[in-house]
């Protein structure tokens, strides 16, 4: 199946490579406006595709989009010296204005996978555009938040982050909830597990994970100015769980019709994936803390999205 790529910078380059190396899809089609960068970014992952998997990487323009299953979008603009969240935003949504236009023209009803942050908002805005069914416009949402979490937990623990079931919940950005009320260890409440493996989660342990999830961005662009493995492992991971029809479970970004009160507002929550998209929703056990917790990061998204006209 063939994967469209929009925006071939850090993001879009290396989720073309994580799928790649995945085996994700049939064909992958790189699109940019810098032209010369795209046919670079593909030139080099295909040469590694005789180590990994025989897949299609190719630049191409958006008419190369005929027949992609699903289309990724990593394009957007930075923010100016000076310039509000909400000025970035107005002009965000009008380069979603043009490209979600040419993706409909050459594809006209894929899966649109959105990475551009801010992504919860970014997804509420392509949703509105595109015209898509809900659960045919994803956002990427928290994916890599939980991972996050899911490898601090388990280190703590002395564990895989694979056997941590844990989820980062709302917004991808300084108001996310970790949901430690329903994160397990295996089938093992974490409370449980860590008192039989003598590593306690303490508020003090809880405080220095949340921060740690909460801020990793800042610090990594901090050393290294920009993030861009961990999502792009993030998007080949939900690419593929649409395009093999996995009917996984992952914390991923979707315009819900309410949560904690807050009607139409979009946010992660962990979500069945398949390959009509969205399959289902899940709701984890919350404590009180918790629910309001969400519903404050419920009322953020839903506002900055509001204030934006498509």
């Amino acid at each position: 199946m063939k994967i469209g790529i929009i925006g071939a910078g850090f993001v879009g380059g290396t989720a073309a490579y994580a799928m790649a190396l995945r085996g994700v899809g049939s064909e992958i089609v790189l699109v940019d406006l810098n032209e010369k960068a795209a046919r670079a970014q593909a030139e080099d992952i295909s040469h590694a595709t005789p180590f990994a998997h025989p897949i299609v990487v190719r630049a191409g323009g958006y008419e190369d989009l005929d027949g992609a299953a699903l289309v990724v979008l990593t394009a957007g603009v930075s923010q100016k010296p000076g310039e509000t969240r909400l000025q970035l935003l107005e002009r965000n949504a009008a380069v979603f204005r043009a490209v979600i236009g040419q993706v409909l023209s050459a594809a006209p009803n894929p899966l649109l996978l959105i990475a551009t942050n801010p992504v919860d908002v970014m997804t509420d805005i392509a949703t509105r555009i595109s015209g898509l069914p809900v659960e045919r416009v994803i956002g990427s949402g928290t994916i890599l938040d939980t991972a996050r979490f899911r490898t601090l937990l388990g280190s703590h623990l002395g564990i895989s982050p694979q056997s941590v079931h844990a989820y980062v919940l709302g917004e991808h950005g300084d108001s996310e909830v970790l949901a430690w009320s329903s994160a397990m260890a295996g089938n093992i409440p974490i409370s449980t597990f860590a008192a039989q493996v003598r590593a306690a989660v303490t508020q003090s342990v809880k405080d220095q994970i949340d921060d740690r999830v909460r801020n990793a961005a800042y610090t990594i662009i901090e050393g290294k100015g920009a993030t861009y493995y961990g999502i792009g492992n993030g998007l080949a991971r939900i690419a593929k769980a649409i395009l093999a029809d996995e009917q996984s479970v992952l914390t991923v970004s979707m315009t819900t019709p309410e949560i904690e009160g807050v009607e139409n507002v979009t946010l992660s929550l962990p979500r069945v994936i398949g390959r009509t998209g969205v399959v289902a929703t899940l709701h984890p056990e919350l404590s009180t803390d918790e629910h309001e917790a969400l519903r404050r990061s419920a009322e953020i998204i839903k506002e900055a999205s509001d204030s934006v006209t498509v």
